[in-house]
């Protein structure tokens, strides 16, 4: 059988973040972020669990790198606690600093190459108005010039945030992330100033380091309407569109928001924040894009009386994230699902991949890696040599990878695969309930190989796939 082979010098890793995986809540000099706030609010976190512990990554980081030499991975992608570094009153954090040093050097031993990420959620909790605040921005950037000052000899490629539709829509919007808001206009104010937050972070890194890679990482949720000829379904997946995708790249990429999307928006858009020279900020050039994606979604307009639920969860109401489509029905579309309920869709990953290069990326001249792309589901068997059974992750994998390759060989600027996760870990709201890692995690803390990391390693050490 013919092997499909990705291109020369494509990267294979996973990725991770902080607050899920290091726990050492008050080691160290570490303060509160507003995930662990979060964590305190009833309901917020299913089974009341928080990350105090989470899986000990700082303490155990030396393994898990072993791990990641074993399974011959030459980039990890992890990400810095805010809270860890920097102290309250402003001032370096040398414990927080050194850990990360640390993790730095132990990669680059064991030949990885560190892929940094700024920002994975976790905002200290002393900032004032988190992202409703212009400040944050700013504060921001002042982070990402102190990183760098430490870490940036050793670290070569950074990316500013992880899924800031994520920090926006679900803290502000939903009220399922930290901070829990359930205020549209809180979720465009956040947003702004994230992406502000980014802009003034590059400006930042490129005049410390012009030779570094600099990128941002946005998660994605391509929606289709479940009536392609019905003009409801149409807009309300055009709504969504606009405020989950391109909402983040048409500034990054064009140097303004999406005119329909300002327009949906009516009172609540964002030239309620926009100052003089902030979309030149947001949209300066970038090295790469990291692409996040797990699904793709259907959607249908109500039928007469019917109304979009607001969900309980938890003893919590949540809202719609879609701020300017919340009446939005979702339509299953009897494939098969992860434990998240996220429909299994590879073709979606095409279909963004080549939607990327054609309309954003490609004229721009910027590649595209995958930066997450991974699965959760219920029936990991542990057998009896300790290695864990988990083939239907290694079909999401397996399928995810070869509509990766299809759109490298369809002319798509792809240049690596960083697969989520490395290790089970503290899944946000859903708590430890949700287990995406390729190694799994004992109740001594101590890392298992999934079938998926053993499967993994031959992918990565041939850098092919079976059709």
């Amino acid at each position: 059988m013919t092997m499909i082979a990705f291109p020369a010098g494509f990267r294979w890793g996973t990725a991770t973040s902080a607050y899920q995986i290091e726990g050492a809540a008050r080691t160290g000099g570490r303060t509160p972020s507003i995930w662990d706030d979060f964590c305190a609010v009833p309901g917020a976190i299913a089974g009341g669990e928080d990350a105090d512990v989470a899986v000990d990554h700082y303490h155990r980081y030396g393994e898990d790198v072993a791990w990641m030499a074993r399974l011959g991975l030459d980039t990890y992608r992890f990400s810095v606690s805010w809270s860890r570094v920097l102290r309250p009153d402003g001032t370096p954090n040398p414990a927080g600093l050194d850990f990360y040093s640390r993790l730095v050097d132990a990669l680059l031993e064991a030949g990885i190459d560190p892929w940094l990420t700024l920002y994975h959620w976790d905002l200290p909790s002393h900032l004032p108005g988190g992202w409703l605040s212009r400040d944050t921005a700013f504060r921001f950037a002042e982070f990402a010039t102190l990183m760098h000052g430490v870490l940036g000899d050793r670290v070569r490629i950074w990316t500013t945030l992880n899924e800031p539709w994520c920090s926006a829509f679900l803290g502000y919007a939903s009220g399922e992330h930290a901070p829990g808001h359930t205020d549209p206009g809180e979720a465009i104010t956040a947003a702004h100033h994230l992406l502000l937050g980014h802009g003034l972070a590059v400006a930042a890194l490129r005049a410390a380091d012009p030779q570094a890679q600099v990128g941002i990482t946005l998660n994605f949720g391509p929606v289709e309407p479940a009536d392609p000829e019905a003009a409801a379904d149409v807009d309300l997946a055009r709504r969504i569109d606009g405020t989950a995708n391109r909402y983040f790249l048409d500034p990054l990429f064009t140097g303004a928001y999406p005119a329909d999307v300002v327009a949906d928006l009516g009172p609540l858009g964002p030239d309620r924040v926009i100052q003089d020279g902030d979309l030149a900020a947001i949209s300066a050039p970038l090295d790469l894009l990291g692409v996040n994606y797990y699904t793709t979604s259907m959607v249908r307009a109500p039928r007469p009386g019917e109304h979009a639920d607001r969900p309980l969860v938890r003893g919590r109401v949540l809202a719609s994230p879609h701020v300017t489509a919340p009446e939005a029905v979702t339509v299953s579309r009897a494939i098969p699902v992860t434990a998240m309920g996220w429909e299994v869709d590879p073709e979606g990953l095409y279909r963004l991949l080549t939607r990327l290069q054609r309309e954003y990326t490609g004229p721009a001249g910027v590649p595209l890696f995958i930066t997450e792309n991974g699965a959760a589901y219920d029936d990991d068997r542990v057998l009896p040599d300790g290695t864990v059974d988990d083939s239907d992750r290694i079909a999401y994998l397996d399928a995810h990878l070869q509509a990766a390759s299809r759109a490298v060989a369809d002319g798509v600027d792809l240049r690596g695969y960083l697969a989520w996760s490395l290790v089970d870990n503290f899944e946000w709201a859903h708590g430890f309930g949700r287990r995406f890692g390729i190694l799994g995690v004992d109740t001594d803390l101590r890392r298992m190989p999934k079938s998926s990391a053993h499967w993994y390693k031959e992918v990565v050490r041939s850098s092919r796939i079976e059709p």
